[in-house]
């Protein structure tokens, strides 16, 4: 069974004025253990279908399922914080906490012991490819490519097992683009986690082992 199914899904963006049909009966299966790169031009849908993937709005129509149940029947609250995590572009670490205590503020929603979470946190820093000094020093201390492994980690903190990550290397250089993508990848095919990738980079794509492309809110293989 694929760990995430995407059936017959369309989305509506409805204003006052105008309806703009982001997405037109998608249709993809997306399995733990694989890489996938979602791609396409600016404003073809992708950044929507990352959206309900990640649960955080409904189809107009057709439905996605997680392990065979419809999204719609979940508490989607508890599946963003047990089952699916977010990677932004943008990091989006907490500017005030340090990188350490970014990584265990997820484990803290799942009200996991103070000691655990460092030990797991610490753990997690190190799978990224990051070392101790890194465990006190804030968003504004660091690089890029240091925030991005910190955002990864934290992605990981929660324990579930599907990374959505918008846009990962946009904001990094060639050589951290490179050590993100192979993290990515490695969670994927050694970790067992299911990785979906929405990218305009080429390079990103030619690591997946399935791409799926978007255009005018229809997907192709």
């Amino acid at each position: 069974m694929d760990m995430l199914e995407v059936r017959d899904v369309g989305y509506v963006y409805q204003s006052k004025y105008q309806s703009i049909e982001a997405l037109k009966g998608v249709n993809c299966q997306f399995a733990a253990g694989q890489f996938y790169a979602v791609t396409g031009p600016s404003g073809s849908g992708k950044s929507t279908l990352l959206s309900l993937l990640a649960g955080l709005d409904l189809p107009t129509s057709g439905e996605i399922l997680v392990e065979g149940r419809s999204m719609t029947a979940m508490d989607r609250d508890k599946y963003r914080r047990e089952t699916a995590s977010v990677v932004y572009q943008s990091f989006n670490l907490f500017p005030l906490l340090t990188a350490l205590e970014n990584v265990m503020y997820p484990m803290e929603l799942l009200h996991l012991k103070k000691p655990a979470a460092e030990e797991t946190a610490k753990r997690l820093i190190g799978e990224v490819g990051l070392g101790e000094k890194i465990y006190r020093q804030f968003p504004v201390m660091m690089s890029g490519g240091e925030q991005q492994r910190v955002s990864i980690a934290r992605a990981l903190a929660a324990g579930g097992k599907v990374i959505l990550a918008d846009e990962p290397t946009g904001n990094l250089d060639s050589a951290n683009e490179e050590n993100v993508v192979k993290i990515l990848k490695n969670l994927a095919h050694e970790k067992g986690y299911l990785v979906i990738v929405i990218t305009h980079n080429p390079n990103v794509c030619l690591e997946a082992d399935t791409v799926y492309r978007i255009r005018d809110g229809e997907l192709r293989t």
